[in-house]
């Protein structure tokens, strides 16, 4: 029986929606694997080297060329909302309030699984070729890998600590405000690594058009309505996306600057969680599933899981050091480095994004980009099963703002 290409789509789309969900809330997951968790294991799980290996015939016809554009589309446009909402979340009057504790921490908290993830790096090539894109230098591919062992995951973050009843309690801003600051440094670390010198000149004139356009739009956002507001932010974001894709920044990289010149207070804050837990509902999973169809397992399936050991090691010890670094330098009570390191080493979503993009540009290969993906859903796992009892052993300290 010939099928159109829009039902072999909604097929698709019944599978990404149906599968996860039922296995989250019949497998009741939520305590070490939240629906977003479960949804990116899917994802992983539904791609060519699982389903496609087990079930070719059946992977090839649901998942053809043209639902995969559809589906791609649909991402690219969810994970750009998304990103803008980690940007206009980003809190640096709080920071810079505390700069002293904010800058310690927040450089330790980088800086540390950085270095360490530099080394993993180092280590992989080592043991194995395959992990560097065709376009990528060594020294692009040692610093993103990197960078993606020292990623917080802005977005999941806040959603564990909603979890967790923490997030509007002291510590919980005290966290947001580490993060927020890592997560402009990611940023940047990104936009060096994107950096192109037959392009430059196209990067700097969207830099210098940006900071103007954004001057004139924080004008604009400041003198209309609220109701205005949210329009207008989606067109901004259109716009900041394309023309970053143009400078050969990525789109994603104009995601987070459009949302990073914008202030939250501008927004009901209802509104925003609200919008933020409708993307994820609504459209993110789709970008799970189109992330899912980008692994690979080409060097070895014991070679990627050993790499993936590798990063997750070098990330979540690179991390807790960091931290329990700076709860030294800061006399932090005995116990406090500890939650607030693994909260802080959350990984899923912004490290997958960040891996799309170097995946995108061809620093990375699909394998490397595997290990990537399998290390942030472990390290992710991990938070919630890890922080809770540390919590409820240590009530007194989520009332601490410094």
């Amino acid at each position: 029986m010939h099928m159109t290409t829009t039902e072999i789509f909604l097929i698709a789309m019944v599978i990404i929606f149906t599968v996860p969900f039922l296995i989250w809330r019949l497998g009741r997951t939520d305590y070490w694997a939240p629906l977003v968790v479960v949804q990116i294991i899917m994802g992983i799980v539904l791609g060519p080297g699982v389903l496609g290996k087990a079930f070719p015939e059946y992977y090839s016809f649901v998942f053809n060329p043209d639902v995969i554009k559809s589906l791609n589309g649909i991402a690219w446009w969810a994970v750009m909302i998304f990103v803008w909402i980690a940007g206009i979340e980003l809190d640096l009057k709080k920071a810079w309030q505390y700069k002293r504790e904010s800058g310690i921490t927040a450089g330790l908290a980088l800086g540390t699984p950085l270095l360490f993830g530099c080394g993993a790096a180092v280590l992989m090539m080592s043991f194995s070729d395959g992990w560097i894109g065709a376009n990528g230098l060594t020294w692009q591919f040692i610093l993103g890998v990197g960078m993606a062992c020292a990623v917080t995951a802005l977005p999941i973050l806040i959603l564990f600590m909603e979890k967790m009843e923490i997030l509007r309690q002291p510590i919980g801003q005290r966290i947001l405000r580490y993060a927020s600051l890592d997560d402009i440094a990611i940023w940047g670390v990104l936009a060096l690594i994107l950096l192109d010198w037959e392009r430059v000149g196209r990067q700097g004139m969207f830099l210098a058009g940006f900071a103007l356009a954004a001057y004139l739009f924080r004008k604009l956002m400041v003198a209309i309505a609220e109701k205005d507001r949210w329009y207008s932010g989606f067109i901004w974001l259109a716009i900041c996306g394309l023309a970053a894709d143009w400078a050969g920044l990525h789109y994603m990289v104009g995601a987070f600057l459009a949302g990073a010149v914008m202030d939250a207070d501008w927004f009901n804050q209802e509104d925003m969680d609200k919008l933020r837990h409708f993307v994820l509902m609504i459209i993110m999973p789709v970008f799970f599933l189109s992330t899912g169809l980008r692994t690979n397992w080409d060097v070895g399936g014991t070679a990627v899981f050993v790499a993936a050991a590798i990063l997750l090691v070098a990330s979540v010890t690179g991390k807790l050091v960091g931290i329990h670094a700076a709860g030294k330098i800061l006399n932090w009570q005995k116990g406090e480095a500890s939650i607030i390191g693994w909260l802080l080493q959350t990984k899923a979503l912004i490290m997958i994004i960040f891996a799309n993009v170097l995946l995108d540009k061809q620093i990375i290969t699909s394998e490397t980009f595997t290990a990537l993906l399998v290390m942030a859903v472990a390290s992710t796992m991990l938070t919630i099963p890890l922080v809770t009892p540390k919590l409820q052993k240590m009530k007194q300290l989520i009332s601490r703002s410094q």
